[in-house]
């Protein structure tokens, strides 16, 4: 067969699936392509990611958890401070890990390594590449919540049954910044460019109730923090590791169903965009 043919076989098998050529049900192919390259390159970056939030608790927790003593948790909980801000940093971490895979390691296979062209010049959709890839990014966010849960649990952190629902939660969190990461590192074409999205990770990692709590801000500022991601990530996590559930905990949750579904949509169709024109 030659060249010529297989490109119209493909071309016309993508036509005649069900969702055409967005989608081929074929994710597990990216997934696994992305598993041997972290395999082979990435662990220590993986590696360093885990010990993070892990410095942060040491030194914030035990360190400043000294003077500061015990705060008032969701509920009207009172827990040490470092149980207060070991939820918090589990959620830093969960939108770092999902950040760094959906971002800089996209910008570098968009735009260098050209790898996503490759991928949809075969049967495969934007819609599988941006599945697999959002899926390696929760695969890292899950080994992260499951070690960080793990260490709280060893320092005495975990009080309730209810913290186990955190490891779901963190993937819940990192599904949410992932999809959205994707789509706008699309937009991105130099490494200047992407020095926006530091710019915009450090101010929510400081200012979203990680190390206080809201109240301490002006009303017109708490409104601004409970717009961004990463606050409601805080309060879900805080939420469930002392089993203090409430109307807003579904609302938390909502708003990362919603966050993932536009972010779905936007990375999907930049993909389909740029390369299938």
């Amino acid at each position: 067969m030659s060249v010529m043919t297989a490109g119209r076989s493909v071309t016309e098998a993508a036509r005649s699936r069900t969702f055409g050529p967005l989608y081929s049900r074929n994710v597990r192919a990216v997934v696994a392509r992305g598993l041997m390259a972290t395999k082979s390159s990435n662990w220590m970056v993986m590696l360093s990611g885990f010990f993070e939030p892990v410095l942060y608790l040491i030194s914030m927790g035990v360190g400043l958890g000294a003077i500061v003593g015990t705060v008032q948790g969701p509920g009207g909980t009172v827990i040490s401070y470092a149980a207060y801000i070991a939820p918090a940093l589990l959620a830093v971490s969960a939108m770092n890990g999902a950040v760094y895979d959906s971002t800089w390691n996209v910008f570098f296979k968009m735009n260098f390594a050209k790898l996503y062209q490759g991928m949809l010049y075969t049967s495969l959709g934007p819609l599988d590449v941006a599945l697999g890839e959002i899926l390696l990014a929760l695969l890292r966010g899950l080994m992260y919540a499951t070690g960080f849960t793990a260490v709280m649990g060893v320092m005495g952190l975990i009080t309730t049954p209810w913290a186990v629902l955190m490891i779901p939660a963190s993937v819940l969190i990192a599904f949410g910044f992932a999809s959205f990461g994707m789509g706008i590192t699309s937009f991105m074409k130099t490494f200047q460019q992407m020095d926006w999205i530091n710019f915009v990770m450090l101010p929510m990692f400081l200012f979203s109730a990680t190390f206080y709590p809201l109240s301490v801000y002006p009303t017109y500022i708490q409104w601004l923090i409970q717009a961004m991601p990463l606050w409601h990530g805080v309060e879900l996590l805080r939420e469930i590791s002392v089993g203090s559930f409430s109307t807003a905990t579904a609302l938390h949750v909502l708003y990362y169903l919603v966050m993932i579904a536009l972010g779905m949509i936007l990375t999907t169709g930049r993909l389909r965009r740029l390369f299938l024109r």
